[in-house]
């Protein structure tokens, strides 16, 4: 198994990613042997990485850095970096890798503090791999002032540094830093070879990792969560039924509270297998006993961190909100197929009688107009809309075809 195993349909960047890889470990080795460096070499500093959501932005980064940090005596043989049993590749994919640096948000933007630290953390050598990297997941979260620090960081690298940046698409992302990048885009896997890993890698029973897979056309992440979590399926559920819930005003407005609900519960069910374990765990850094009061000047640090997790939160309550929208718009795209004739695969079989009905007893122009007041819904709570303001327009709007 290689570190390339979980890249799903992604042949062309998996074979970017290996050249690159093979022509850093060659650097690597001239250079610790004082030989001359290959001024052609497919390696760089910077990459980006971009690709619709589910394509596997991250897991390239990931597989990309472990190739990086490999040790196999292999590669001394000829063989390719990235083997995926050594030291230097299990521990970069399961994110214990000292030089890897995994960054993450849960939350609605990366500032210019975060930032700054990992800048100064990129100046370093590596301490025990070939390389010092640093995996933004969330690049386009970035906020322009946060952008900036990272531009410095960017042109003028440390010899032994490599930036990997994820983002939805290139306009995501400053222009100075792109700029400064070399592009990797991937493409939206096939359902069939998302249902592969998923039965292959995860032991998901065949059915329902087609099924799963058909669901969420192509994205990864969402297609096991589908597979494997009761409540997603039955979240999903509920959402499909929204667009038999509006024939009047009050199954409108009914049916957009039942989505503001379930999004904040999501976002519940996450602040009580978070919060309290990292309030606990700060309280126990900082001196404080279990039942007693805080140390003196702990409060600022206390607050800082209930301001996290309250940002926290509403990103997930949002999150939450676009993924049923999401896949509202996926229930409105197999309607239009149906009234086209289209030979498109129907994503969602499972609903095919809520397809049948909608499509029958409205025009493709109504649901071209009920697909646009979804997304008109996402761009309202882009701009900070109020959800249920956002959300109740869209339901009226579905109703009104």
């Amino acid at each position: 198994m290689t570190v390339w195993d979980d890249l799903v349909g992604q042949d062309r960047v998996q074979e970017q990613l290996a050249a690159a890889a093979k022509d850093a470990d060659a650097l690597v080795t001239a250079a610790s042997g004082g030989e001359p460096v290959d001024q052609g070499s497919k390696m760089t500093h910077a990459w980006l990485f971009t690709g619709p959501p589910g394509s596997g932005r991250s897991t390239a980064a990931r597989a990309f850095a472990a190739a990086l940090q490999c040790t196999s005596p292999d590669r001394a043989m000829g063989g390719a970096p990235g083997c995926g049993f050594c030291d230097g590749c299990h521990t970069s994919l399961i994110g214990t890798h000292a030089d890897v640096e995994v960054i993450r948000t849960d939350l609605l933007s990366i500032g210019v503090k975060e930032t700054r630290d990992l800048v100064r953390r990129a100046q370093l050598s590596p301490a025990v791999g070939r390389w010092q990297i640093i995996v933004m997941e969330d690049a386009d979260r970035l906020t322009e002032g946060a952008g900036n620090v990272l531009l410095k960081a960017v042109e003028e690298p440390a010899p032994r540094t490599v930036w990997m940046l994820c983002a939805p698409s290139l306009e995501d992302v400053l222009p100075t830093i792109r700029s400064r990048c070399r592009h990797l885009t991937l493409s939206t896997p096939p359902v069939e070879a998302v249902a592969d890993v998923l039965i292959r890698r995860d032991g998901i029973d065949p059915e329902r990792a087609h099924a799963a897979a058909r669901a969420t056309q192509g994205h990864i992440g969402r297609a096991r969560r589908l597979a494997t979590d009761e409540r997603a399926r039955a979240r999903r559920a509920a959402v499909l039924k929204v667009p038999l819930r509006v024939a009047d005003v009050g199954g409108c407005l009914k049916a957009a509270q039942e989505l503001i609900d379930t999004s904040t519960e999501d976002a519940k069910q996450l602040a009580e297998e978070v919060d309290a374990k990292e309030t606990e765990d700060l309280k126990a850094a900082l001196g404080g006993v279990a039942g007693g009061r805080m140390p003196r000047g702990t409060a600022g640090a206390m607050k800082e961190l209930e301001d996290k997790q309250k940002r926290r939160k509403t990103r997930t309550q949002r999150d939450s909100l676009d993924l049923a929208l999401t896949e509202l718009t996926g229930f409105y795209r197999d309607v239009l197929a149906l009234q086209l004739g289209s030979k498109l695969a129907i994503a969602n079989t499972d609903v095919q009688d809520s397809l049948d009905r909608i499509a029958e007893s409205s025009t493709p122009a109504q649901t071209l107009r009920r697909i646009e007041s979804v997304i008109a819904c996402r761009e309202a709570m882009d701009r900070n809309v109020a959800p249920l303001l956002a959300v109740e327009a869209m339901t009226m709007a579905l109703r009104a075809g």
